[in-house]
């Protein structure tokens, strides 16, 4: 069943990460948290109820909505990083869990997400560099650093940019201007 509990560690580092993106996601890639920089660059999650919490179930339901924000280029691999994050979860999880009750309802939507299923590859990872598309500012590429829980139930995400470049300018002016139209 899915909750919002937040590791305090991970609630507390969280806290301490003001000025980049950092949220807190579950292994079924559920926003638990995120920080003001978060939600400017990513949008709220807040509000996102029942399976349309988990980023894996909207990657393959709501491709063009969720694919934006990243370059097309990058979208079959992101397929199937999410398939095998999703297979580890189910794994761990269970048929009886919300991980099968999203496998469910992916295999009956989702064409693309049964081929990926097939292939029974599993890992939980992240990208560590990655490029992602915000709608004003474009392409801004940035680091991705996950830690983990000790159980690796979740993870807290930071989003960086190497100092001095395009990217951290971008990152800083979306910082700024919060969620704000630029």
């Amino acid at each position: 069943m899915f909750t919002d509990y937040v590791h305090p560690g991970m609630l507390r580092v969280l806290d301490r990460l003001d000025d980049t993106p950092a949220f807190v996601v579950s292994v079924l890639d559920e926003v638990l948290v995120q920080n003001d920089a978060a939600r400017a660059l990513l949008g709220d999650a807040s509000a996102l109820e029942g399976l349309d919490r988990s980023g894996i179930y909207r990657w393959f339901v709501y491709p063009d909505e969720e694919r934006r924000r990243y370059p097309e280029s990058a979208h079959a691999r992101h397929s199937r990083v999410h398939v095998a994050s999703l297979r580890a979860a189910y794994g761990a999880l269970g048929d009886a869990s919300r991980a099968g009750e999203i496998v469910r309802e992916l295999l009956a939507r989702s064409p693309e997400f049964a081929e990926l299923w097939a292939v029974h590859e599993v890992r939980r990872r992240f990208e560590l560099h990655k490029v992602l598309i915000h709608p004003e500012l474009g392409e801004i590429e940035v680091d991705c650093q996950a830690l983990f829980t000790e159980d690796e139930s979740q993870a807290l995400v930071v989003l960086t940019a190497a100092p001095g470049s395009e990217a951290a300018s971008k990152l800083e002016l979306i910082r700024v201007l919060g969620t704000q139209r630029v």
